[in-house]
């Protein structure tokens, strides 16, 4: 469980999104209407041209254009829903959870007025359940006595809780995993109804912007990307915080007003980013277009800078057994491709002559043939990490490491240790169908004489689910799980 907090907020440049934060712990409905006023009200085709007039982008990672969204729900002129991603399953980010627990209104506002805009009756907000955002935004509903039309979902704690599939399935009641196949919210998302779905942070700005309006918005930031962004950085700075960045400041700015510095290098976008070498970092401006000519991708905002105390090959090795574990098991290049990913990656750590190039094939093979993008998300990751560190990657391969420790620098979720899953065989039971090797072929195979035998020691977590079917489905109940 991560634990929860009110993340510090700190700004370069001027206060959009935090503006009053200063001032106030949270923004009640009252401070709120007196910092920001109230939204207008813009029907559908005034309200895509708003954010067409600035380009607004999904602040979520996808940075899919807010206003193709809106029209492609409108389009189907029937009975829509918003649905408003604050679910923020990844660890190393905290702004959606800083919206929600200290300016939650400036996002209710937004959803408000899409909604208004769609006609639709129904808002859900979905946040991380036992969450200070979810519980502020429970409040927050209730200053407004606007309970019977926005409700407010408690999604559990996973990586991919926040992927749009995986989050309306949680919503509608069917679990947080991705559906398998390709649905757009927008034909089909909260009860089946057409869905504008998008993150929190959008929102908020959908309201600043319409109450600035586009020529005032765009007063700060870059011509062709206006306005502010959240970052969330963290990794070694002493001082981690929401920073609020206009757009174009150089990224060495941010990193000084958390008391950081690029380091070794910086992660940017999460753990579905890439890691940047510390001179391109030093002179990148914070941008979708910055970061991405400097080898990067801005995404949900996550900067993440590594000091030269803790072993960046380590650092990346936690991540990826940590993303190993977060699949949904649904396909393939998850459930088998991430471990051993994950797996190889180790061994390059502890030195491995044969790891580099098995690392490389392995984590291409899970590109594009995922049910959803965590494989590609995390190979992607772990890819961005051998081009950043070559000089650590050396001292591994000729040392067997690059002498320094693994401080833990990269936040992930403590987990308590899982009790090891075995199959065994009742042998007085056994008839050789050879059932269970048809069903689970990456844990059992037959000898020559058709019998069972087991290709691991223990049962993976991701393999737990294919293992208990083959019990269930032994004809001689002879299969079991200790």
């Amino acid at each position: 469980m991560i634990p929860y907090r009110v993340p510090q907020v700190r700004r370069v440049g001027p206060a959009r999104l935090t503006a009053g934060l200063d001032a106030s712990r949270r923004m009640d409905l009252s401070a709120h209407r007196a910092m920001h006023g109230t939204a207008p009200k813009l029907d559908a085709r005034e309200l895509a041209e708003l954010a067409d007039a600035v380009d607004l982008r999904g602040r979520g990672g996808a940075a899919f254009p807010f206003a193709r969204k809106l029209r492609a729900v409108a389009a189907h002129r029937s009975e829509s829903a918003v649905l408003v991603n604050a679910a923020e399953g990844e660890p190393a980010s905290g702004k959606d959870t800083m919206l929600l627990t200290r300016t939650p209104h400036l996002v209710i506002e937004g959803a408000l007025l899409a909604a208004g805009a769609l006609g639709a009756r129904r808002i859900v907000i979905a946040a991380a359940e036992g969450g200070m955002g979810h519980a502020s935004a429970v409040a927050a509903v209730e200053e407004r006595g606007a309970g019977d039309r926005i409700r407010v979902a408690a999604i559990p704690e996973r990586f991919i809780s926040g992927e749009g599939g995986a989050l309306v399935r949680a919503v509608n009641g069917r679990g947080g995993a991705p559906p398998g196949r390709k649905v757009r919210a927008s034909d089909s998302g909260v009860d089946g109804l057409p869905t504008l779905l998008s993150n929190a942070e959008t929102f908020a700005q959908l309201a600043v912007l319409a109450t600035l309006g586009p020529e005032h918005y765009a007063d700060v930031g870059t011509a062709r990307e206006p306005g502010t962004v959240l970052l969330t950085v963290g990794g070694s700075a002493v001082a981690p915080a929401v920073v609020e960045v206009e757009t174009g400041t150089p990224l060495p700015a941010v990193l000084e007003a958390c008391r950081a510095s690029p380091g070794e290098g910086v992660l940017v976008g999460g753990y579905h980013g890439a890691w940047i070498h510390p001179g391109a970092a030093a002179v990148a401006p914070v941008s979708r277009q910055g970061i991405e000519e400097a080898g990067g991708r801005l995404g949900a905002g996550i900067v993440l800078p590594l000091d030269g105390e803790t072993c960046p090959l380590g650092e990346t090795l936690r991540v990826a057994r940590y993303l190993a574990a977060q699949s949904s098991g649904q396909c393939g290049p998850c459930r088998l491709g991430l471990p051993d990913v994950a797996r190889t990656l180790a061994d390059l750590v502890e030195g491995s002559a044969t790891a580099l190039d098995g690392l490389r094939r392995r984590a291409a093979g899970v590109r594009g043939r995922g049910a959803c993008s965590h494989p590609d998300g995390t190979s992607g990751f772990v890819l961005s990490a051998l081009a950043a560190f070559p000089d650590d990657i050396q001292e591994h391969l000729l040392r067997g490491s690059c002498g320094r420790p693994v401080l833990g620098v990269l936040p992930v979720p403590e987990r308590e240790p899982e009790p090891e899953v075995r199959l065994t065989v009742d042998w007085t039971r056994c008839q050789g169908h050879g059932l269970c090797a048809k069903l689970a072929p990456d844990l059992v195979h037959l000898d020559e004489h058709g019998y069972p035998v087991f290709a691991r020691d223990a049962v993976p977590p991701q393999l737990r689910r294919l293992a208990r079917r083959a019990v269930e489905m032994c004809p001689a109940l002879a299969l079991r799980m200790a």
